[in-house]
């Protein structure tokens, strides 16, 4: 079944340059963060494609909150229910786990991400990772439990412990190998409206703060656009500037994205740079800002006012030269 639907994702996420970073892995997975303090716990889960965060878990009432309206993707009610009652039964049943068995002292902090990630462009390889105060603690692959160096003799006896579970291993391995794949096309094809969107980038460019004396920090600014791979570079001409640096993705609250690229030169050799940026809903027409060149909307904003200057000045010559003629017969007609 998974064969017949990755065609899908030839659609959704086509391959591009590499260099330019148009290629990403599609994955979909869990993140569980458990805090015990006081003898109680606290959860928090969510669910995510990609940088996508697509569910939350309500701890409280066990359920599944879809956060759009295709994060249900093609599975049936039964099915998410059937998931419903796996975290809620593996949070409750895990939690005790490590204070029964391993015997850890309040408090401290439980991370958990399982999920799947789609690997040569044909295969689902499931993943599941537990790290215990952000230390990595154990994994699981190929139906068994593996401890991390960092975990210590605690490690050791939880994985020795779990390997002696052989319903429960089966479980992570159909959830993460079978289960999550098929739901993880199910998004895709739920939401291809929603993800295959494209929204144009604005740009603009600015200077920070001075390196040093002498030199300038050359700012674009990159802000809004959807899909995430974008291209940025300063250049002279058609040649990349290789001192050009670039941040990281920061997301908007519209689901769009933020970058930045930066380039410290000499004053004197500033002119005659631009920032070049490239994406894929400009459809092969880059953006090219020129540094020094007049701000465009300053231009139109300035054109306007002297449009609207022009037509007040000759209106109120003809209202001039409309009233003197209109007035010069009432004059003649008093001089008789």
């Amino acid at each position: 079944m998974l064969f017949l639907l990755l065609p899908l994702l030839a659609a959704l996420f086509p391959g591009g340059d590499s260099e330019g970073g148009f290629e990403e892995p599609v994955s979909f997975y869990v993140i569980q963060t458990s805090s015990f303090h006081n003898h109680t716990w606290k959860h928090l889960g969510s669910g995510w494609l990609g940088e996508l965060q697509t569910h939350r878990w309500n701890s409280s009432s066990g359920a599944i909150i879809f956060l759009y309206p295709w994060s249900r993707g093609n599975f049936s009610n039964n099915e998410l229910m059937d998931l419903e009652k796996f975290f809620h039964t593996y949070f409750t049943n895990h939690q005790g786990f490590y204070i029964s068995q391993l015997m850890f002292k309040d408090s401290f902090d439980l991370q958990v991400i399982l999920g799947c990630e789609l690997h040569s462009g044909k295969d689902f390889v499931g993943f599941l990772q537990i790290a215990i105060q952000g230390f990595e603690f154990m994994s699981f692959q190929n139906e068994t439990f593996f401890p991390s160096p960092k975990g210590g003799e605690k490690a050791q006896k939880a994985c020795l412990l779990l390997n002696l579970s052989p319903a429960f291993k089966h479980t992570i391995h159909k959830l993460i190998s079978d289960i999550f794949p098929r739901f993880t096309l199910g998004l895709l094809d739920a939401g291809k409206t929603y993800l295959q969107r494209q929204v144009k980038p604005e740009a603009w460019l600015s200077s920070g703060p001075s390196p040093e004396p002498g030199h300038l920090l050359l700012v674009c600014h990159v802000s809004g656009f959807y899909p995430k791979p974008v291209w940025v570079m300063w250049m002279q001409g058609e040649q990349e500037q290789q001192g050009t640096q670039r941040g990281d993705f920061l997301p908007n609250a519209d689901g769009t994205w933020y970058l930045q690229a930066t380039l410290d030169v000499a004053v004197g050799e500033a002119a005659g740079l631009a920032c070049r940026v490239k994406h894929s809903s400009l459809g092969g027409q880059d953006l090219v800002l020129y540094w020094g060149a007049p701000h465009r909307p300053l231009g139109l904003v300035f054109l306007a006012v002297i449009v609207a200057l022009a037509l007040l000045t000759g209106l109120g010559f003809w209202l001039r030269k409309y009233w003197t003629h209109r007035e010069a017969p009432s004059s003649a007609f008093l001089l008789k």
